[in-house]
């Protein structure tokens, strides 16, 4: 049986919502607060109903979806290559650490510890983002090759904007697993662009009109 195009495009809207926050963090730049929490919302929906409710809902990725259907329909010379890159290189690890049974246990552990915290508070709690910063230090960031971040080597110094980007870049690892659950393969966006294309621009729609 097929992958649900549908399903698919939710996971890449949600992986590069998240690569898309990153680079705008790197670069000091205005970052939605919708998709901020849409995105750490997945990381704590460990047992979603379905692909459509890991991130809360359409809203809350509209971002990552216009992004994603921008990357995958434009021609080469008009994509974010940056963007790009990030993106492969998280799907690439997320295959490295599926065999991580130890790493992937961390992790696990970490969120579940970490999710009474972010409900007491706020996702975005600075104890929360350290915590999970911490979890893709120890863990995803051991593994090669590493997502080199590019930015203002000021922003970069800067210790809340490194957790804020390694928690980040673990929001963009949930996607990628949501990819792989959801049938998502290497040669997915290639042999099924047109799919995922127009699943995009359906669900972005539905977005936008709320429905």
């Amino acid at each position: 049986m097929k992958a649900n195009p549908r399903h698919l495009a939710i996971a890449l809207a949600g992986l590069f919502q998240a690569v898309k926050l990153v680079q705008q963090t790197a670069a000091g730049r205005y970052r939605d607060s919708t998709a901020l929490h849409a995105c750490l919302a997945g990381l704590f929906n460990t047992d979603p109903a379905s692909p459509d409710t890991v991130f809360g809902g359409l809203d809350g990725i509209q971002s990552g979806l216009e992004t994603a259907l921008g990357q995958i329909s434009s021609h080469r010379g008009r994509r974010d290559l940056e963007l790009t890159r990030y993106a492969i290189t998280v799907l690439y690890l997320e295959r490295k650490l599926a065999r991580q049974q130890v790493m992937l246990g961390r992790i696990r552990a970490v969120i579940d510890k970490t999710r009474g915290e972010a409900q007491l508070h706020d996702m975005t709690h600075p104890d929360v983002i350290a915590s999970l910063a911490d979890a893709y230090k120890q863990t995803v960031s051991t593994l090669r090759p590493q997502v080199l971040v590019n930015g203002n080597p000021g922003i970069l110094g800067n210790p809340d904007n490194q957790n804020l980007i390694r928690t980040l870049l673990l929001a963009a690892i949930r996607a990628a697993v949501l990819w792989r659950q959801c049938g998502g393969r290497r040669l997915t966006l290639i042999l099924r662009r047109k799919a995922l294309q127009e699943a995009l621009e359906s669900l972005l729609d539905e977005a936008r009109t709320g429905r």
